[in-house]
């Protein structure tokens, strides 16, 4: 069961250094407001992490049931990868946003639960996260299905990736006041054509892979 472990790695990285909104909010939070802020904006954006990946994996179940042909969600999921790795490698803008240090703040409860919210939400409503998810939970399940357990396979994937993110993000949180000034244009530029070629790799894979249905 290595393969899924390291398949949960490489995803977990991919979805890691996508350049987003959310990567910002995070430095900002901390930076603004504080560490305990940021882990909490990190504790929303985890759960609707969790959250969309479950309504992705039950939406390709049930093509999968509608569609019965396995090929035929693969090569959906592909198409979805390829034009998020098309857009990420030729299109997607770079927006550096201005954050200023202004130490730790004293929070209420209902104030950390108004961050965690809009963790929640900035990650939920954002299109570009459901069709990662959607594109992604696609690919592994087809993927999955011929291995002796596609479950136990998925959950290996997800939860690695899911771990991975997590830890991630709460190092970001750690290591805001150090990030921001590497967060160059120049910088961004390159980590998005890296994860512009790795979503290719796999759209790529998964083309092939469909084909030998």
């Amino acid at each position: 069961m290595l393969t899924p472990i390291l398949k949960g790695l490489l995803l977990g990285f991919l979805l890691s250094i996508s350049i987003g909104p959310v990567i910002f909010a995070i430095i900002k939070q901390s930076l603004t407001s504080g560490k305990k802020a940021g882990y909490t904006f990190v504790a929303g954006v985890s759960a609707s992490d969790i959250t969309l990946l479950l309504v992705c994996n039950i939406f390709t179940a049930l093509f999968t049931l509608v569609l019965s042909h396995k090929a035929t969600i693969a090569l959906i999921g592909a198409g979805f990868l390829l034009l998020m790795g098309l857009y990420t490698l030729l299109f997607k803008k770079i927006k550096l946003e201005p954050v200023s240090e202004e130490g730790e703040k004293t929070m209420r409860k209902r104030d950390f639960v108004g961050i965690f919210m809009s963790g929640y939400l900035m990650n939920t409503l954002n299109p570009s996260v459901f069709l990662f998810w959607f594109a992604w939970t696609a690919a592994i399940g087809a993927a999955a299905e011929p291995t002796n357990n596609p479950l136990i396979y998925k959950m290996l994937v997800f939860g690695t990736c899911l771990t991975f993110v997590l830890l991630s993000d709460l190092a970001k949180v750690v290591l805001a006041g150090t990030l921001r000034p590497k967060l160059t244009e120049k910088n961004l530029i390159w980590i998005n054509r890296v994860s512009g070629i790795i979503i290719l790799v796999f759209s790529a894979g998964l083309f092939y892979g469909a084909l030998q249905y």
